[in-house]
């Protein structure tokens, strides 16, 4: 039994797929079966239901699929144990950042890490905040930006910055006039969303409910914040969205408007997220202050 094998099976047990999970570990599809079906052959039982087109861990499986998931992390510890004797400003951090935040974060965030700590490159992925918890908790990543709370055994979560949300509306909708708008207003229109799974969906379905005491908005989904902007200009309904996206947007821009909330201004905590036994503190610190000083629009911080 090597790690290699444990990381296939995890691999495996999350893909569901043998091509996906083969692709995740870089490896050929046949290498990946020819691994898994060795373990099996050597603990002498069935980690896996095969069927065409899915692949279910049975129930020995994933006891099994959960210790090598721990046993995993406990090697990853190794090296980073081994890091902490080192500088910890030197050597790539691996970062992930959620969708609603990465597109308008990264590009002021990169060149200011890049200069202050030159020896430190960036290995990023965006994704779904359950995906990047998974891939942290598995030492594939070093460090989250993620919309808060985040309340994980061995994780830990330190608030950043707060950023408002503002509504998007088109160039000649009723509220293209108005000062600001309160959160209740949403409940009049088709209410342009992201889809399930994402975040930022729930945080501004709790928003409308909070609003109109459990009342639902009429929801159209979108499948990424620069769709739905599109789909605003078209005229196919209003959306909700953070700051950081649209506040650029011009006064005089020939389709959209951009609106505050009335006070309090709704808002969504954004901070960092890495494990408790991760020893590159300096770095930690160091990507909190590089946030800061990004100053994104609608933000403030969190002392």
């Amino acid at each position: 039994m090597t790690l290699t094998e444990l990381r296939y099976i995890v691999a495996l047990a999350r893909e569901r797929h043998f091509g996906r999970a083969a692709d995740k570990c870089n490896v050929s599809q046949p290498t990946l079966s020819v691994a898994v079906k060795k373990l099996e052959e050597e603990l002498g039982i069935v980690l896996f239901e095969r069927s065409s087109g899915d692949v279910r861990a049975t129930p020995v499986g994933a006891q099994v699929v959960a210790q090598a998931e721990r046993a995993l992390a406990e090697a990853a510890r190794v090296t980073e144990i081994a890091a902490s004797g080192k500088d910890p400003l030197t050597g790539p951090l691996r970062l992930g950042v959620i969708y609603t935040i990465g597109p308008w974060l990264l590009p002021a965030l990169v060149p200011r890490v890049k200069a202050r700590a030159p020896q430190m490159p960036l290995f990023i992925a965006e994704g779904y905040t359950e995906n990047l918890l998974e891939r942290l908790k598995s030492c594939e990543l070093d460090v989250l930006v993620l919309a808060l709370p985040i309340d994980e055994p061995g994780i830990v979560a330190q608030p950043v910055y707060e950023e408002a949300f503002r509504t998007l509306v088109p160039v000649g909708h009723p509220w293209a006039d108005l000062k600001s708008l309160r959160p209740t207003q949403l409940l009049d229109e088709p209410l342009l969303m992201l889809g399930a799974g994402n975040c930022f969906r729930d945080q501004v379905l709790d928003l409308c409910t909070r609003a109109s005491q459990g009342e639902s908005p009429q929801v159209l989904e979108g499948s990424s914040l620069e769709t739905i902007r599109h789909m605003v200009s078209s005229g196919v309904g209003v959306t909700v969205m953070p700051s950081s996206s649209v506040d650029g947007i011009p006064a005089d821009d020939p389709l959209l408007r951009v609106k505050p909330f009335v006070e309090p201004t709704p808002t969504r905590s954004v901070g960092l997220v890495w494990r408790s036994s991760f020893p590159r503190h300096k770095a930690i610190d160091l990507m909190r202050q590089a946030l800061l000083d990004c100053h994104l629009p609608g933000t403030r911080p969190i002392r």
